[in-house]
């Protein structure tokens, strides 16, 4: 190396550019030491101006070597690879059931069918408990007809016969006013008019609390022996006196009766039905009672009669 500069002679670079152990490093020598070391050799007259092939050829390789990584550069542009999903998280261990929940599934399901059949097990409960009851006892005879005809006189004495616009019959009132069942069957056959067209001011038993009821002192009661027949007046009646006036069929005083009037083979309500008897004439036919003895039962008659 030579002072001047700071660089040495052109042939000394020449050498070191030839070298092949350094051939890679020339190539990284500036272009205006290059410049210098032409200039220095044509000032001592060694030429410089024309550039030797070995002098060019690092240049154009170092002159090229950008170029090419410029045109491979835009190789390397373009959309970034596309990467794959995150990988997703491994999933949490199953967690073993309980061993009451291994027990429901392990047990035996009942079988689709069945509960249709279970369902219907109320109702063929419901029909074998009634198939063993006995149902309610059928009151048959005037008893059974007599609460029936009884929705004709509701309206007055009340459902229950407690009484409203006429007399109440519950509680044996019924049977004060009419001891015995011919004088009220009488009463109902002819009503308010028949008594007044035949001057009777009175219909019951005088003897009760009060005297005999006063004929049309309460309400008007209807003339039913035109509206009902014969056997349906004797149903109602039985209806008022034993259902709702409460008399007892067993008792002594209402025995006779019961058995000839009102009981489910009654012999008077059997012959009414049966169209042999009317409830006008002065005929009744005979009853017999236990002991096989007549009954005096009494007659309606062909017209409102004082009660006896």
């Amino acid at each position: 190396m030579h002072g001047d500069g700071g660089v040495g002679s052109s042939s000394e670079i020449l050498e070191v550019a030839r070298s092949p152990s350094i051939i890679g490093a020339v190539t990284e020598i500036p272009e205006h030491l290059l410049k210098r070391s032409r200039e220095r050799r044509s000032a001592i007259g060694q030429g410089g101006d024309a550039e030797t092939p070995a002098e060019t050829a690092p240049a154009k390789a170092a002159s090229s070597a950008p170029a090419t990584t410029a045109a491979a550069a835009p190789a390397a542009t373009g959309p970034a690879p596309r990467t794959g999903a995150p990988a997703a998280p491994p999933a949490p261990p199953v967690k073993p059931d309980p061993p009451y929940v291994v027990a429901a599934k392990q047990r035996r399901k009942i079988p689709f069918w069945a509960m249709a059949t279970l369902s219907l097990m109320p109702i063929w409960g419901f029909i074998y408990v009634r198939a063993l009851t006995d149902g309610p006892d059928v009151v048959e005879g005037p008893l059974g007809n007599g609460v029936a005809v009884y929705s004709n006189c509701a309206s007055c004495h009340g459902a229950d016969g407690s009484g409203g616009v006429g007399y109440p019959f519950s509680g044996g009132e019924v049977l004060k006013t009419f001891p015995h069942i011919a004088d009220q069957v009488r009463w109902v056959y002819y009503g308010t008019e028949g008594y007044n067209a035949a001057n009777i001011p009175v219909y019951g038993s005088e003897s009760r609390d009060g005297g005999a009821h006063v004929t049309g002192e309460q309400g008007v009661m209807p003339a039913f022996g035109t509206q009902l027949s014969g056997a349906d007046i004797v149903a109602v009646v039985c209806h008022e006196r034993y259902t709702l006036g409460g008399a007892d069929p067993l008792a002594d005083e209402f025995a006779d009766e019961y058995t000839a009037w009102c009981a489910p083979d009654s012999p008077i309500f059997a012959a009414l039905e049966a169209g042999e008897l009317d409830l006008t004439t002065g005929e009744m036919p005979e009853v017999l009672n236990a002991d096989g003895n007549p009954i005096d039962v009494g007659v309606v008659g062909p017209e409102p009669a004082p009660a006896d």
